[in-house]
């Protein structure tokens, strides 16, 4: 029971941030596991299992309060359900630690992009639907072999980019749902077919993984209407140095500082 509740308040939490700026909910669900002696591939299972609940929710909020670019979501749904498959495949047979110094790079570039699209205040552009494929296929790979990778790498891109921060959010949070699922339905495909020798390990986190699903439940119907009313430069600042955050705290632990 005291997994539960302290799982509902971090899915809360990671939830609303997620909603609200497109990113943290993988990564911060995933550190908290990972906090409690989870391993790396039943973390990410983990969350993935808990995020095919809370992403319909907010896809569903976000959707009514119009944030969501539908020429954009087809080809970022698809980019991401591939390279998402393809994600989970490769965590449950290898170690996908290799490709961190590389992520964290490339957050680093895209946070301090973000930033000084802010402070230059210029106006928003389009995002080609035909970069959006590449980019959910990148997106979801990373998102299923790091446990969370799919905001920071896709929403940072497209704001990065120039886009709406208030589409770019939306839009990504949308696909995240399907991306969420096919990166689920792969690793159950991983359990029944005994790919995955550590799939057993499940039940030991069952409670921890209904208190994420339970907490983010809650907190997901807020997000539309968060991105909706907020000014789009304190929405792009607000992006930007969340995903400055996130760099931070990767590099850190790649380094071995925490």
């Amino acid at each position: 029971m005291e997994d539960f509740i302290i799982f509902a308040f971090v899915g809360f939490l990671a939830q609303a941030v997620d909603g609200a700026l497109g990113m943290a909910y993988g990564v911060i669900s995933s550190t908290v596991l990972l906090s409690f002696g989870v391993p790396p591939a039943m973390a990410s299972a983990s969350v993935h299992a808990a995020e095919v609940f809370t992403t319909a929710a907010s896809a569903g909020s976000h959707a009514v309060n119009r944030n969501v670019n539908w020429k954009l979501f087809v080809p970022l749904a698809l980019g991401g359900s591939v390279g998402g498959a393809l994600g989970a495949f490769v965590l449950t047979s290898i170690d996908g630690a290799v490709l961190k110094p590389y992520i964290v790079i490339y957050l680093g570039l895209m946070a301090t992009l973000i930033l000084y699209r802010a402070w230059r205040t210029r106006p928003s552009r389009a995002f080609s639907p035909r970069t959006s494929v590449p980019l959910g296929l990148v997106g979801g790979f990373l998102d299923a072999v790091g446990g969370g990778g799919w905001g920071p790498t896709v929403t940072s891109t497209m704001v990065g980019a120039g886009a709406d921060p208030r589409s770019s959010v939306g839009t990504a949070n949308t696909a995240e749902f399907f991306v969420t699922s096919t990166i689920s339905a792969t690793f159950l495909a991983a359990i029944l077919t005994g790919h995955w020798a550590e799939a057993g390990g499940f039940v030991n986190h069952a409670s921890s993984v209904v208190g994420l699903i339970v907490g983010g439940l809650l907190a997901a119907p807020l997000a539309g209407g968060i991105v909706r009313i907020a000014p789009a430069r304190v929405l792009t600042i607000a992006v930007g140095v969340l995903v400055l955050l996130l760099t931070g705290y990767q590099a850190a632990r790649l380094f071995g500082v925490l």
